[in-house]
C-alpha cells in the first residue's frame, strides 16, 4: 500500500510556484531520503504531506484517503518550528501532546520519551533554558509519542551534536525495524541515506532524479552536478 501517493502535485502561494507537477510514491515502511536546495521545495512537499498545506494542482493521497482529517493522527511531523512551550518543562510538554492524543498515562509517557531522547535529566526543566539541539531532541520526542505510521522529518540532525546526531539516527533505524514510514529532508547524505531505501532529489520545485538506496555516490554526484549548473 501506498502511505504518500503525489501525482503531478503543484503548490502555490499566489504567483509564486513553489512545487511544480511533483509525482512521488512512498510505500508502507520504506524510508526515502529528500535532497536539494535551498528553496527547492522540500519543506513545502512535506508540509503538503502533513496535511498543513493543500495542493494547488493535482492530487494527494495519504493511506489512501485524500480526506485530511481521516489521516491527521497517523502522521507525525518534525519541522523548523518545534511546537513547544517555553515556560513549561519537558514532562509538562510531552505530557500535553500526550493528552491532546489521548494517550493512556500521559506522563508515564512523556518519561518514557524523555529517556529515549536522551533528556531524562532535564525532564523537570523549563524548555527556555534548553539548548537548540536539546530543544530538537524534544521536539522529536514530541513528533513520536502519538506512535505515528509516516514519518515526516525536516533537517532533523540540524543543530544537534556528533552524539545526539548518532543518538536520532540509531532511534530512526529502530522505528524503521518498527516498520514506519519516512520522509526525511535533509541537506546530509550519509545521515539520510543510512535511514532510507530511496533517495530522491528536488530542485526548483521539481523531482528532478531518484534512484534506490545504496548510491550515495552517485546521489551526491548527481547533486553537485545539478547545483553547479545552477551557479554558472
Amino acid at each position: 500500500m501506498s502511505v504518500v501517493e503525489a501525482d503531478t502535485v503543484g503548490k502555490s502561494f499566489g504567483r509564486v510556484r513553489v512545487l511544480r507537477d511533483v509525482s512521488l510514491r512512498v510505500a508502507a515502511g520504506e524510508g526515502v531520503a529528500v535532497f536539494g536546495p535551498n528553496g527547492a521545495g522540500k519543506s513545502t512537499l512535506l508540509r503538503l504531506c502533513a496535511t498543513l498545506y493543500a495542493p494547488t494542482s493535482g492530487t494527494l493521497a495519504l493511506f489512501g484517503e485524500r480526506d485530511p482529517t481521516a489521516v491527521r493522527r497517523r502522521i507525525g511531523l518534525l519541522s523548523h518550528q518545534s511546537f513547544l512551550y517555553p515556560d513549561l518543562s519537558a514532562r509538562e510538554n510531552l505530557a500535553f501532546y500526550a493528552r491532546l492524543y489521548g494517550l493512556a498515562s500521559p506522563e508515564a509517557t512523556a518519561d518514557a520519551w524523555l529517556e529515549r531522547v536522551g533528556l531524562g535529566a532535564s525532564a523537570a526543566r523549563p524548555v527556555r533554558v534548553f539548548s537548540r539541539g536539546m530543544e530538537q531532541r524534544l521536539a522529536l520526542a514530541r513528533t513520536l509519542l502519538h506512535a505515528p505510521e509516516l514519518l515526516l522529518l525536516d533537517e532533523p540532525w540540524s543543530a544537534l551534536d556528533a552524539a545526539a546526531a548518532d543518538l536520532l539516527t540509531d532511534l530512526l533505524r529502530s522505528l524503521r525495524r518498527e516498520g514506519r514510514t519516512l520522509l526525511v529532508a535533509t541537506h546530509d547524505f550519509e545521515r539520510g541515506l543510512a535511514i532510507a531505501e530511496r533517495a530522491v532529489i528536488l530542485h526548483g520545485g521539481q523531482l528532478v532524479w531518484e534512484a534506490p538506496h545504496g548510491h550515495a555516490a552517485s546521489v551526491q554526484a548527481v547533486y553537485r552536478r545539478i547545483t553547479g549548473a545552477v551557479a554558472a
